[in-house]
């Protein structure tokens, strides 16, 4: 996973690794539910947040009130939160995984029926049966 070119993208930017939290499908993609992904959403707190600002322009982000900074051609998307969660918790409960901190899959499940797109159904079905068939997490 750390090989693929998103996470190369990812750890050009030096984003301290304990101050973001993989969002979206990315812990799909960790937890090996899905084989790809078209971009990564890393919610950033505090240290992370100031040096991606300091790299790149700030807009809002899709998932409002939420702002973002996008990097490699809107490959990486840095927020500064996610839906109304508190951004400390959602990094301090992820999962671990290669070193990288990504959101755990409860929390991925609620964040993708809150969206409920039409991209999100199959993801929502893989978490789902995931959790159903009692995997360990990480």
């Amino acid at each position: 996973m750390p090989s693929q070119p998103l996470f190369r993208h990812l750890f050009s930017l030096g984003l301290p690794a304990g101050d973001f939290v993989i969002a979206g499908s990315g812990p799909l993609l960790a937890h090996g539910l899905i084989d790809s992904i078209g971009d990564l959403d890393v919610v950033a707190r505090g240290p992370a947040w100031r040096l991606a600002w300091l790299r790149g322009e700030v807009g809002p982000a899709p998932i409002r009130p939420a702002r973002q900074i996008l990097f490699f051609d809107g490959q990486i998307q840095v927020l500064d939160r996610w839906f109304d969660w508190n951004v400390d918790t959602l990094i301090e409960e992820a999962d671990i995984i290669c070193g990288l901190r990504f959101l755990d899959l409860p929390t991925v499940l609620r964040s993708k029926r809150r969206l409920n797109r039409e991209k999100d159904h199959r993801h929502i079905r893989l978490v789902e049966d995931f959790l159903a068939r009692g995997q360990p997490l990480g």
